[in-house]
């Protein structure tokens, strides 16, 4: 009796491996450009777990680490040469790889608007022919940018401050008359108490992750640009994804961005909380204001055009306003 048992045990073994239930899954290694317990890590975090328990069977994300395991600015080249299959980073950090990228820093239109309009499948081609690299998803949407500063400015004049910088918004510091410095962000805390810097433009949220409203005395409004945090993958990965694991990552890809309607929600919170840290608000004279974001878009869409100026036109037209 044992024999017949043995053989239909073996029988079934073989049918659940030919069936493809375990050959049909793909593991994807990932990184994070940002720390674990970060603002810009929640959703990615959030993400992966979403995947990982309905993908069972079909795709599993391992994350490797975040930035201790591969430097922000590396990211980029680890997802272009396959070290890794996806990452939760920025067109900031791969700039060099891909300048159009910072378009995405640029936009003034949702994502959802951009995947209609043309702009999301222009910015991914871009990236596919020149860095190896399929742009995802957009991950935050509608967040600004905001100069932070430990001393008062006085109506919007920024002429000689010294202020921490990327290069998304170097150029945009320069037109203001400020002279940016280029701080690593785990120095910018030592470099605001030793009067290296006067201030630093960072997004709307996560001061706090870095313990920085310490050191941070006023908040200039308005904020300027979009940030613009995203998902990018492999292409070589990309392709290698059947149909049944296309949809499902697609279909995961669409949930993740209507999550981004969460973000002014959040930029509402931090600034309350800012304001509980004594925090001070700056305003820009309201005659200053438009002046003041033409000279942030201007200067952005003129670095891009330096850098790259074959697309240049044809982004700022579907991802930009006229000022």
């Amino acid at each position: 009796m044992k024999t017949p048992v043995r053989k239909l045990a073996f029988a079934a073994l073989i049918a659940l491996l030919s069936s493809g239930a375990s050959a049909a899954e793909i593991t994807l290694k990932a990184v994070s450009a940002f720390g674990h317990d970060t603002f810009f890590n929640q959703r990615f975090r959030t993400f992966v777990d979403k995947v990982n328990a309905e993908g069972k069977g079909i795709m599993k994300i391992q994350v490797v680490g975040g930035p201790e395991a591969i430097p922000p600015l590396e990211v980029g080249n680890a997802v272009r040469t396959g070290v890794v299959d996806l990452a939760n980073t920025t067109g900031v950090f791969h700039a060099n790889l891909v300048p159009e990228a910072l378009a995405g820093s640029l936009a003034e239109k949702p994502m959802a608007e951009l995947r209609a309009n043309g702009g999301y499948a222009l910015l991914d081609r871009i990236h596919r022919d020149k860095a190896n690299m399929v742009w995802l998803a957009r991950v935050s949407d509608g967040l600004q940018y905001h100069i932070y500063t430990n001393k008062k400015v006085d109506a919007g004049n920024f002429s000689g401050m010294k202020l921490r910088s990327v290069p998304v918004y170097r150029a945009f510091f320069q037109a203001l008359g400020a002279t940016p410095l280029q701080v690593p962000p785990g120095e910018v805390f030592t470099a605001l108490e030793r009067g290296v810097v006067e201030g630093y433009g960072w997004p709307s949220v996560g001061i706090f992750d870095l313990g920085w409203q310490e050191k941070t005395k006023y908040r200039v409004e308005p904020g300027f640009y979009n940030v613009e945090v995203g998902l990018y993958m492999n292409q070589n990965t990309w392709k290698k994804l059947d149909e049944a694991q296309r949809a499902f990552l697609e279909k995961q890809i669409a949930w993740v961005e209507a999550e981004n309607v969460k973000d002014l929600k959040a930029a509402e919170a931090e600034k309350a909380r800012q304001a509980g840290a004594k925090i001070e608000t700056i305003a820009i004279p309201e005659a200053e204001v438009r002046q003041f974001r033409a000279r942030a878009y201007d200067s952005g869409w003129k670095g891009i055009e330096q850098a790259s100026p074959q697309y240049v036109a044809k982004l700022r037209e579907l991802f930009g306003n006229v000022h």
